[in-house]
């Protein structure tokens, strides 16, 4: 018998790199004894100070909508029913391809089964305190200059891994077997190769 992994999972529902990688972890629930606990970060707070491209701020604007929801959803419900509506966000958002507006966010509430009333956190910036205390718990332990997807596996802190595409089944595994073993390793820091390739979301 393994013993169990556990892990802690940072998303933003804007980006489509961890997209993929949660659904790579949900493959790799499949295969391997592992505990996944899923918290929001958020890019549109990362890059609020940061001299970025106009286009990039501009796509950044409609992401705090959702990071807003899923903290005041957490708030009144708890930590359970941030993958649902994670799920449900990233169905719309990346499958469907559709924009981030009042319209898509009342739908993953509603999809949820929550009251509908909690759209309206998407417009309360008094939760924009508790949105950067997760996105803090989650990127001060890896550091500066990255993004999502955030991996805490048994406390130790990456960036990525930024895949292109899902990996299934036991390839799945053997990845997140990979993932372990450097996070077992104090004095790792970094494996990058330059990325190639469109996403595949299927």
């Amino acid at each position: 018998m393994t013993e169990r992994t556990h892990a802690d999972f940072w998303f933003d529902p804007l980006c489509p790199f961890a997209w993929i990688s949660s659904r790579w972890v949900m493959e790799v629930e499949q295969v391997r004894d592992i505990r996944v606990h899923w918290h929001v970060m958020s890019l549109a707070y990362l890059n609020q100070d940061k001299d970025i491209p106009d286009d990039y701020r501009e796509m950044l604007e409609p992401a705090w909508g959702p990071v807003r929801v899923l903290l005041a959803a957490q708030q009144r419900h708890g930590d359970d029913v941030l993958k649902p509506m994670y799920d449900a966000f990233g169905e719309r958002i990346h499958h469907q391809g559709r924009t981030i507006d009042r319209e898509l966010i009342a739908e993953v509430v509603a999809a949820v089964g929550l009251e509908p009333g909690l759209v309206d956190a998407m417009d309360d910036e008094s939760l924009d305190a508790a949105v950067a205390k997760s996105h803090h718990e989650g990127m001060d332990a890896v550091g500066d200059e990255v993004g999502t997807p955030t991996i805490h596996i048994e406390g130790a802190a990456f960036f990525g891994p930024v895949l292109s595409r899902i990996p299934r089944g036991e390839e799945a595994g053997q990845l997140w077997d990979g993932c372990v073993a450097v996070a077992k390793v104090p004095y790792f820091y970094e494996l990058k190769r330059s990325r190639t390739g469109e996403l595949d979301f299927s």
